[in-house]
């Protein structure tokens, strides 16, 4: 496989590993406001363009205390049952690859919480066992500034692929002519910042909106 070649929705599975409330708690490379927007935003457009998503919590049901998935993650998936486990690495857990195997998709798109831990060490699994793995860095959030780089520099020197949530979306959309494509107007006015204006831009200009 060649990290040249673009993720599609055809070719790719998006893995969101541990955005709980608990774990994300002590993030400080990221702030709690753009944690959430990111990690939803590319929910959205994994759910829009149906793309195969695995979820997975780490001690979300089954510790003293529970703690679930972002309120928002749950929303978009009701019926959906995360993979819960007790080990760091979700790639150690045969659920996890079960999950991801029965995806049928070598190109692995993964966001996780702490990146210098569960992240890490499920990217680094996932490409020892052949995987093509892209990890977006602006989903995922470590202890610190200096921590989450330091996790991202490892995984990238692994083999490693980073991305941006807006990065992943385009490539799983190039085409704005595509049926599907409309559907990502609410996710960008919603969570893309200033790309919120190229898009109002855009529907003003579509066909019976001139007035």
């Amino acid at each position: 496989m060649s990290n040249i070649n673009e993720l599609t929705t055809e070719n790719s599975t998006l893995c969101l590993i541990d955005h709980q409330p608990w774990v994300a708690f002590p993030i400080n490379s990221i702030s709690p406001e753009h944690l959430t927007n990111n990690v939803l935003a590319i929910a959205k457009t994994a759910k829009a363009m149906n793309v195969p998503t695995v979820l997975s919590t780490i001690n979300g049901k089954s510790g003293p205390l529970k703690d679930p998935l972002f309120q928002g993650l749950s929303a978009l998936w009701p019926d959906v049952e995360p993979i819960d486990r007790h080990n760091t690495n979700a790639w150690s857990d045969a659920a996890f690859v079960d999950a991801v195997k029965a995806k049928g998709r070598k190109k692995l798109v993964m966001a996780g919480l702490w990146t210098e831990v569960c992240l890490a060490q499920t990217v680094l699994s996932a490409l020892k066992d052949g995987y093509q793995v892209y990890f977006i860095a602006d989903a995922s959030g470590g202890l610190s500034p200096e921590s989450h780089e330091r996790a991202c520099q490892r995984m990238i020197q692994a083999g490693a692929i980073p991305m941006s949530w807006f990065a992943v979306a385009a490539e799983w959309t190039p085409d704005n002519t595509a049926p599907e494509y409309p559907a990502m107007y609410p996710i960008a006015l919603q969570h893309g910042g200033g790309v919120q204006w190229a898009v109002e831009y855009i529907l003003a200009n579509l066909p019976g909106q001139q007035s």
